[in-house]
């Protein structure tokens, strides 16, 4: 085994998850490692970028809701920052969300959503049918109604990846471009990890920010393990002619025969369909049923969508975790902390997750607004997956 030199902080996993926190790290002074083949990969490839913390509420998920605004508080000043160091456009755009119904089932769960937003102090307008194709004239005729949501965003994800990469080699962060095979541990720390060449990579601190893999790094305590499964999920990207220009001027989202669907309108003229959400592993197949499923809820949507052309298809696994919500900060580990289990809030909480892990760092401790998303907050039993040698 050959050895390499010792940083303050190493991060497993180059998502986006852990590039920015190798970004807030390096701010903060540390000397900052990110090991990853492939640095700015990962779900935010595949994800559409909604930044729609009032749409995405659910039943149950409160508690993530205070988290989940909070990091949208922080996105302009967030991105204006990034791109002013990285020089980066992120397609940040406050273009809003409209949430519509199909059918009178829909309307009435749609009806229901808007009542748990109210309740929940959060800003949305209830619109009849005809006021959503008045706002987004592309709309099916048999739209029932929908909420318009102002406060909710975009951002285009694989610019952000790219930026945070480019910010992080400009504030000295090291990139170990391979796999880290196995957690290294010494007198019940966390000290570094190894690497599949048989390279030892040692840390002052180990920040596990794998993704949907970041619970099957080697090395790891069966009671620290992560519990966070890989849920897949299906997009398409279409390009709009300038001739269809503008086609819908915010994202559209509804649900369409139990299934979500949202279609999410680029400034470049792309249009981001998507997104399944299946419970198969580490399946990552695009499938015929998916792309034709996918393609059939926006169709009876916006129908208009079927003459546009078809460019890219692609599927992802989103982090899950048991409550759905993040594992954030120390582990029961010493020296090993936790950002992984965003499931489909990722590329909303890259902000707040970056400052959390950095204050994590510094002090030892999670930020008041992050302390509900501590690991520790599951039974240990939840953290008995299987360990394998899979790298992260």
């Amino acid at each position: 085994m050959s050895s390499s030199r010792t940083s303050d902080v190493l991060v497993v996993g180059g998502g986006i998850i852990g590039v920015v926190t190798a970004w807030r790290a390096a701010q903060r002074g540390f000397a900052t490692t990110v090991v990853d083949p492939e640095p700015g990969g990962g779900a935010a490839q595949v994800a559409a970028g909604m930044l729609a913390p009032v749409t995405e509420l659910h039943y149950g998920e409160q508690t993530l809701l205070g988290l989940n605004l909070e990091s949208a508080r922080r996105y302009p000043d967030f991105a204006a920052e990034l791109t002013d160091l990285s020089g980066h456009d992120l397609g940040y755009r406050r273009s809003g969300t409209l949430a519509v119904a199909l059918d009178a089932d829909d309307r009435a769960h749609l009806r229901e959503l808007h009542a748990l937003q109210r309740q929940s102090g959060l800003d949305s307008e209830w619109l009849s049918g005809r006021e959503c194709r008045r706002l987004e004239p592309m709309l099916a005729p048999g739209v029932r109604g929908g909420l318009r949501v102002d406060g909710d965003h975009q951002i285009d994800p694989r610019r952000l990846v790219a930026a945070l990469v480019v910010a992080c080699e400009r504030a000295g962060v090291v990139f170990h471009r391979s796999w880290a095979r196995r957690l290294s541990v010494v007198r019940e720390r966390a000290v570094g990890v190894v690497t599949p060449e048989g390279v030892a990579l040692g840390a002052g601190q180990v920040v596990l920010a794998g993704g949907s893999l970041s619970g099957r790094l080697a090395g790891v305590p069966q009671d620290v393990l992560p519990p966070v499964r890989p849920v897949k999920g299906q997009v398409l990207r279409l390009t709009v002619p300038e001739r269809y220009a503008p086609f819908l001027s915010r994202t559209v989202r509804a649900v369409v025969r139990g299934s979500q669907v949202y279609l999410v309108p680029r400034e470049n003229g792309e249009l981001v369909v998507g997104a399944t959400s299946e419970e198969l592993g580490w399946d990552t197949t695009v499938t015929a049923g998916g792309v034709y499923e996918l393609l059939r809820d926006a169709h009876e949507l916006v129908p208009g969508i079927t003459e546009l052309p078809l460019t890219e298809t692609r599927a992802g696994l989103r982090p899950g975790s048991p409550d759905n919500a993040p594992l954030l900060g120390p582990s029961a580990l010493d020296g090993l902390l936790l950002a992984t289990g965003h499931y489909r809030n990722g590329v909303l909480l890259t902000p707040v997750t970056g400052d959390t892990l950095a204050h994590a760092l510094v002090c030892g401790e999670l930020p008041d607004e992050a302390r509900p998303f501590t690991a520790r907050r599951f039974a240990a039993g939840l953290f008995a997956a299987a360990r394998t040698e899979q790298p992260v």
